[in-house]
């Protein structure tokens, strides 16, 4: 077996099946693009599903790729286990009805035992497979393996959900006695027994049915075009390669493991407790990737994974004895390590140290809270004579200030006390379902469209006519070809078309069909890209329409012309965003309407106001500027060395489309533009909001849109000057000051004389004082105008020593407001609050010294006065 370093094994596995005739497909951004039913990308096949369900066909139908993948569902392992990991690589090889069984097998041997490649051991090689898929058997003796290495497995059968599916084969590496202390052997396989001796590198699935949840496996209905998708772990690989004993002590994980024994000042053991140095290298590299690929640290969604991941390896950096920030220090050492294949991380490194400092800063000022609340959980443990830790307190600890449930459990402990870790497995459980439920809204693929997915009649888009004369090749009706069509919808293809398809974050064209005669026969309300690529029309059949015929193909030359303002405007808001905010401000989705844009963009906090506006002055300038818009079709590798900019998530072909406006804007897209940035008229922002963590949105609107937006701002100043009475627009801010500073002086004259009142009235309400159970309390009905006089009269009772406990009910319009005050040790406001409200409709609470309540039954008021002394 050959020893190669990390980056030797992900290059010579892509060079094999590149031998093979594979296109190498580029890692694909952790954040998943217009697929809800992922948080992040989670595997190789992540990215390709739209090639195996059939909606997209590649140019090549055998594909390779390294895919960085994050997966969370197990965070509280990492560390504890061999081979877990948050962040990891998947190294796959896919067929896409290309390619199958035999030869997926037979070039996965050649690639492991071949001395040209990996060169392993035949006989430290073991295969799982389904029990009923001979077949995989059939050919794993072909090439040589001995029957008794061929391990027969029910649960190895691939399926989530409706969509592909099938049998798979696993391949283990037996790495000896050494990892098999109770010398089990063979049946550590064979019963699925969790182990260190036999490892898993790679699993083959063999996906030949589209899966029927309706139906049982036996009935599954063979797929059209038969796939292979393959995943084989980087991690897993290097460490059996170089020996390793656990995925950490290799040179994916050591070096960032040297550094935090530097910073810590301890060694790592890889026979000892060395937890700590695993979690915070394995976080560290998930950071890191997902903030270069534009996932920021946040309170939901991604940026709640990013925020827990960061927490725990802090934490963890303090049970080494590192107090201070830290983290933001190893970026550099992941960049390092992956930069022969992910140049990005050293690239923006920056920004990555950036993100990660300051949200440990934030975190610094999270933990000293965090104690304080587990200091109070254990006084109040100690107070009520219990010797346990509930598990939601443990939760919250976990959750909100991101304590480890370990770094709890010590504290804990060495106060005395115990740990209820079924509460917090329980409390877990919950948050985990609310966030499946959250992000998962819609199975794994879909179904493959043998219909659509045959169209191979070719279509040529053109970017330059609006009407022009093609022959219609393909009728689709009821997902059924058909060769007329006289009414309903339908979809069409033409040999050529005017109409864009919807890609890009640009809507498709609408428009209409015309016969011969000029009459109209089909309205396009839609157009999409069909499987191979061909525009697809969906239209409204108003007459027949026949294969083989011409037919005139004219779009909606205004809708486009709106819809090519807003997009050509969002290239300048891109480049506009880079110039003031950073060019971290990259493009995280967009849609280009007839009436507006939306734009989305990675950014960590709110664009300010006055960004906003030198955002809006800096795309108008480019506007009035005249600037000439080009378009040239060239190659990736030539669009880049003119400083295109590709945007998120886009794959593109070996020819581009490069778009450049005068020399401030070069993007590489598809899309269709003006000429001249003047046709674009007027641009104007009209909102700015937070859509999810890390991730800003920005709509606004262009030409006769921006006009109309500045028309009704004018439109409000004017009733607004006409209101303060201010002789011209221009005095109406100062007006609107001045009378703004009039009310906030009649507001303070009208609380001090509440004040007043109110000290007044209590007098009278303080005289009555009654006792119960040896506390003094009074309770009174009194008229105010609103809650905050409530708090008023509390004041004042807390001055002097009316009574241990205050009890007060205001009838406020139809609501009945109730406060409570406490002096006393022995009564808690809350809890004689939470029994209180109910009698008026309501409930409340607070804190042990002052409680309040609102309620909607004022003819409960005189039955809650008498029974305080019950409470008491």
């Amino acid at each position: 077996m050959k020893q190669l370093s990390s980056a030797q094994i992900r290059q010579m596995w892509l060079d094999f099946w590149k031998s093979k005739g594979h296109s190498v497909e580029p890692s694909a951004n952790l954040v998943p693009v217009n697929d809800p039913t992922l948080l992040w990308i989670n595997s190789g096949v992540a990215t390709l599903k739209k090639y195996f369900d059939g909606s997209v066909i590649p140019e090549n139908p055998r594909i390779t790729n390294a895919q960085k993948s994050i997966r969370t569902n197990d965070i509280e392992n990492v560390g504890k286990t061999a081979r877990h990991h948050t962040m990891f690589e998947m190294l796959g090889n896919f067929s896409i009805g290309d390619y199958f069984r035999d030869e997926a097998i037979e070039w996965g041997f050649e690639l492991l035992t071949s001395p040209e490649w990996f060169d392993f051991p035949k006989d430290k090689l073991y295969m799982t497979y389904y029990p009923d898929d001979k077949d995989s058997y059939n050919r794993w003796i072909a090439c040589g393996v001995e029957p008794s290495h061929l391990i027969p497995l029910e649960d190895n059968f691939w399926e989530i959900g409706a969509g592909p599916s099938g049998p798979d084969t696993e391949i283990f590496f037996d790495r000896g006695e050494a990892f098999d202390p109770e010398n089990i052997g063979i049946r550590l396989l064979e019963e699925d027994i969790e182990n260190d001796r036999y490892i898993e590198i790679w699993n083959i699935v063999l996906s030949q049915f589209n899966a029927d949840p309706a139906v049982p496996r036996s009935e599954y209905k063979e797929l059209p075009n038969k796939n292979i998708d393959t995943g084989a772990g980087l991690e897993r690989f290097t460490a059996v390669i170089q020996g390793a004993k656990t995925n950490f002590e290799t040179d994916l994980f050591m070096p960032i493991i040297r550094e935090v024994e530097k910073l810590s000042g301890k060694t790592y053991d890889q026979d000892g407790d060395n937890m700590s140095f695993k979690v915070i290298a394995d976080h560290i590299r998930a950071l890191s990737f997902a903030i270069g690929d534009g996932a920021l640290p946040g309170n939901e969604g991604r940026g709640y994974v990013l925020r827990r991941l960061l927490r725990r390896a802090v934490m963890h950096g303090r049970r080494l004895g590192i107090n201070e920030t830290f983290l933001y220090k190893l970026v550099v050492t992941v960049g390092q390590i992956m930069e022969s294949y992910y140049p990005e991380i050293l690239e923006k490194r920056e920004f990555i140290e950036k993100i990660v400092k300051r949200e440990e800063e934030t975190f610094a000022r999270t933990i000293d809270a965090g104690s304080g609340h587990l200091e109070d959980l254990l006084a109040e443990l100690k107070k009520d004579g219990k010797d346990k830790l509930e598990g939601k307190d443990i939760f919250k600890l976990y959750d909100t200030y991101g304590f480890p449930v370990e770094l709890t459990e010590e504290l804990a402990e060495d106060a005395g006390y115990k740990i209820d870790h079924d509460g917090f497995k329980a409390a877990m459980k919950e948050q985990q379902d609310r966030a499946r439920a959250a992000v998962v809204k819609g199975g794994s693929m879909g179904m493959q469209n043998e219909t659509l997915s045959n169209i191979v009649e070719p279509s040529v888009f053109s970017y330059e006519e609006e009407v022009l004369d093609a022959t219609l090749s393909v009728i689709i009706v009821d997902n059924e070809r058909s060769e007329v069509v006289s009414e309903g919808q339908a979809l069409l293809v033409f040999d050529k078309t005017p109409f864009y398809a919807e890609m890009g974050g640009q809507v498709a064209d609408h428009g209409v069909i015309k016969n011969e005669k000029g009459d109209i026969v089909a309205r396009v309300t839609d157009v999409q890209k069909a499987p191979n690529g061909q525009p697809l029309h969906t239209v409204e059949v108003l007459a027949s329409l026949a294969l083989g015929t011409s037919y005139t193909l004219e779009i909606d030359a205004e809708r486009r012309r709106g819809v090519e303002k807003n997009h050509t405007a969002t290239h300048l808001l891109h480049a506009a965003l880079h110039n003031v905010i950073g060019e971290h401000a990259t493009q995280a989705g967009s849609l280009n309407e007839e009436e507006f844009l939306r734009f989305d963009f990675t950014h960590f906090e709110a664009v300010t106001a006055e960004e906003l506006r030198r955002i809006e002055e800096e795309v108008n300038e480019q506007i009035w500027k005249a600037l000439p818009i080009v378009t040239v079709e060239t190659d990736v590798d030539t669009a880049k060395s003119m400083g295109a900019m590709a945007l998120f998530g886009e794959k593109y072909g070996k020819v581009v489309r490069v778009v450049s406006i005068g020399d401030y804007s070069v993007e590489l897209c598809g899309g269709t533009h003006l000429g001249n940035t003047s046709e674009i008229g007027l641009f104007k922002i009209v909102k700015e909001e937070g859509i999810g963590s890390g991730t800003r949105r920005i709509l606004a609107v262009t030409g006769q849109q921006a006009f109309e937006a500045y028309r009704a701002q004018e439109d409000a100043l004017k009733e607004v000057a006409k209101a303060v009475k201010a002789p011209q627009l221009k005095d109406a801010p100062a007006k609107v000051v001045a009378l703004t500073e009039q009310v906030r002086d009649l507001q303070k004259e009208n609380a001090s004389l509440k004040e007043k009142a109110a000290a007044a009235a209590a007098g009278d309400v303080f005289k009555d004082v009654k006792e119960s159970n040896g506390v003094r309390y009074i309770a009174s009905q009194v008229s105010v105008s609103d809650a905050g006089a409530l708090r008023t009269f509390a004041d004042n009772w807390k001055q002097k020593d009316y009574s241990d406990v205050l009890v007060l009910v205001a009838s406020i319009g139809a609501k009945v407001n109730v406060l409570v005050a406490s002096k006393s040790k022995d009564v808690h406001a809350g809890n004689v609050i939470k029994e209180l409200a109910p009698l008026v409709a309501g409930r409340g609470g607070g804190k042990p010294d002052m409680a309040m309540a609102g309620g909607s039954d004022a003819s409960g008021i005189q039955n809650l006065l008498n029974a305080v002394a019950e409470q008491l």
